[in-house]
This record gives structure tokens, C-alpha cells and sequence, in this order.
């Protein structure tokens, strides 16, 4: 096993520091949100980029301690979840302790419950695709199994997809496009698939429904175990991961758009389709998210070897650091508009 395979255990600081900020308590628990949002953008912004890879051969073979490292996420997610909710309910708070707690699992809930259940979902398993609903379930975002892999993969980088931003679009309009849209297109995909197959669209085939009544009932079991308390906090939570998944959505195809092709459809999804960040610090916490071109140019590829793409644009730091830039519109328009290929106001405009 080389060092350069251990780096990935680092992706398990964001849930130890959530474990500690909500057993401590106090000014600790804001410690996770300090780390991902603070400590993490200051030293990307003075580490040098990296684009070294991992050979796919040596990759393969080691494949199961790779795939062993998504798995043990649920478990923590589901232990973290536990201990949120007891935290939450043992003994009184002050207001900036439960806000704290809330931003500190909310973030697990983005990189755990969405991040690591996107790259489980991408995989043809059906263990591994369970996982990922497991992993969706906890931040009420079950329906992203959906869309993303049938809705967002196929019409990324067009006006077609509600997770793509357009070129002068601030975050705060996007958000709740992005959000409705989603939701809405995981409908129809679902419909659209029951339809071909000749099934009702009302019945238990569809997976829609199926994760509604999922998503309900944790809701009951929680709010029955840990009270209402318990259960607006969880929420709370879960809203605060599905915030930062659509800032992740935001960055990472902001004003890059695909051309028509003479037969009037999108041509293939190409490297330049995606903003890319090789800050290392950003690429281990999110599993190689940051790859992301290369990651839509072959989506079953594994995180581990994804590869660098010379030809994809670049963001100026990693993915934390623009994400809250991303939050101030002025500045985001400020850094990231010279950056992007002409074309794309006249088309998503």
C-alpha cells in the first residue's frame, strides 16, 4: 500500500471533527465549518496545484480497499446522524451551539449523504446503488439517484438542465431553480421510464413514490424518537447539505455550454464542458469530485483514477474556496466571468 493510496483517509476529517464539535460542545461546535470553510480555502490558496495520477492498473487491484473507503461512510453518516439528534435533545443549548451543530452535520450531509452516495450511484452494483440511497435517504435528497444519472448527465451543460447555472446567474437565483427543477425533472424521467415499460405511473414501480414514503418514514421514526425538536433540526440539517451540493452544482459548470450539432442535437459532453480545481486538499475531502471533467466525459470511471484534463477550464482555487465565493454574486461575476468561453451569454442568456 503507498502513501499516495492512504491520502483518501483524509476525507474522514470532515466527519471526525463533526464527532468532536458535537461531543464537546461550546465554541466547538463550529469546528467543522471553521475547517471545511476556513482553514481549508486559506491553505489552498497557497499550495500549489496538483495533477498527479494514479496508474489504472496498480488502481485496480487495490480496488476494493478504494471502494471499502465510500462504504464505511454510511455507517458514520448513520452514527453521526445518531449523535446529532441525542445532541440535540439531551440537555439545553445556546442558539449558536445548535446552529453550529446543524452547520457541522449539514456539511456531512453534502459531502457524506450526496457526494459519496453520487459516486456509489454512478456504479452498476445494486449493493452499491443501495448504498447510495442509504447515504440520499439521510439528507432527504433521494430523488438525485434519479436525476442525476438519467436527467443531469444527458442534458449537462445545456439550457435543458436545471443543475447547469448560466453566465450572469447569481447563486441566489439558481438556488431554487435547481432545486424545483430537479425535483421536477425526477418525476418525469420516472414517468418517462414507467411509460416504456407499460407500467402505471400510480403504483409501487415507481422509485419516485417509493422514496417519498422512504423519506416519510425516517421522518416519523425520528420525529417519534427525538421529538419535534429532533426532527426540525434533522431537517434543518439536510437543508444545509442540499445549500452546499448546489453550490458544489453552481461552480462546477457555471456558463459552459455544449453546440448544436447539424442534426440539431447536443454534441457529447467534452472536457471544457466542466470547471475543474486540481487544489489537492479539495480533491481528497470530495473523493476527486473536483475532476470533474473527466468524470462526465466517463462517468463510470472511479474516483481514484480520474484523470487530469489539459483542456478543461480551470477555477482559481478548489471547490470549498469557491463555493463561498460563489455566495457573493458581485464577486463570484468578478472572477469567474473573464473566465468563461464566449458564446454563452447568447445562448443561456
Amino acid at each position: 500500500m503507498k502513501t499516495n493510496d492512504l491520502r483518501y483517509l483524509g476525507a474522514y476529517t470532515v466527519p471526525v471533527s463533526t464527532a468532536l464539535g458535537l461531543m464537546l460542545g461550546g465554541a466547538w461546535a463550529w469546528l467543522t465549518p471553521l475547517y471545511v470553510f476556513g482553514l481549508i480555502p486559506l491553505l489552498e490558496l497557497r499550495r500549489p496545484t496538483e495533477s498527479s495520477e494514479a496508474s489504472p492498473d496498480d488502481s485496480r487491484r487495490k480496488q476494493q480497499f478504494f471502494n471499502w473507503l465510500l462504504y464505511l461512510n454510511v455507517p458514520i453518516q448513520y452514527g453521526l446522524l445518531g449523535l446529532f439528534l441525542y445532541t440535540i435533545i439531551r440537555q439545553p443549548h445556546t442558539a449558536a451551539e445548535v446552529a453550529g451543530f446543524i452547520f457541522s452535520f449539514g456539511i456531512c450531509c453534502g459531502a457524506l449523504g450526496i457526494n459519496v452516495a453520487h459516486e456509489l450511484g454512478h456504479r452498476s452494483r445494486p449493493g452499491e446503488q443501495r448504498l447510495a440511497q442509504a447515504l440520499l435517504l439521510s439528507t432527504l435528497y433521494l430523488h438525485f439517484f434519479i436525476e442525476h444519472n438519467r436527467g443531469h448527465h444527458r442534458h449537462v451543460a445545456t439550457p435543458l438542465d436545471p443543475a447547469t447555472a448560466r453566465l450572469h446567474e447569481p447563486f441566489w437565483r439558481f438556488l431554487p431553480r435547481a432545486v424545483v427543477g430537479e425535483y421536477r425533472s425526477a418525476w418525469h424521467l420516472e414517468h418517462e421510464r414507467l411509460d416504456r415499460q407499460q407500467l402505471p405511473a400510480l403504483s409501487w414501480h415507481n422509485q419516485m413514490l417509493q422514496f417519498q414514503v422512504y423519506q416519510g418514514l425516517l421522518a416519523l421514526v425520528i420525529g417519534l424518537a427525538f421529538g419535534l425538536a429532533g426532527l426540525g433540526a434533522w431537517v434543518a440539517a439536510a437543508t444545509v447539505g442540499v445549500l452546499l451540493f448546489q453550490l458544489v452544482n453552481y461552480v462546477e459548470h457555471y456558463g459552459l455550454l455544449r453546440n448544436r450539432t447539424a442534426s440539431g442535437l447536443y454534441e457529447r459532453v467534452q472536457p471544457h464542458h466542466s470547471w475543474n480545481s486540481e487544489h489537492a486538499l479539495g480533491r481528497i475531502l470530495l473523493y476527486e469530485l473536483t475532476r470533474h471533467s473527466d468524470h462526465h466525459f466517463q462517468a463510470s470511471r472511479p474516483y481514484q483514477i480520474l484523470r487530469f484534463q489539459p483542456r478543461s477550464p480551470q477555477m482559481p482555487t478548489g471547490y470549498p474556496g469557491m463555493m463561498l465565493l460563489a455566495t457573493v454574486p458581485p464577486l463570484w461575476f468578478k472572477v469567474m466571468n473573464p473566465r468563461v468561453p464566449a458564446g454563452s451569454e447568447e445562448v443561456m442568456g
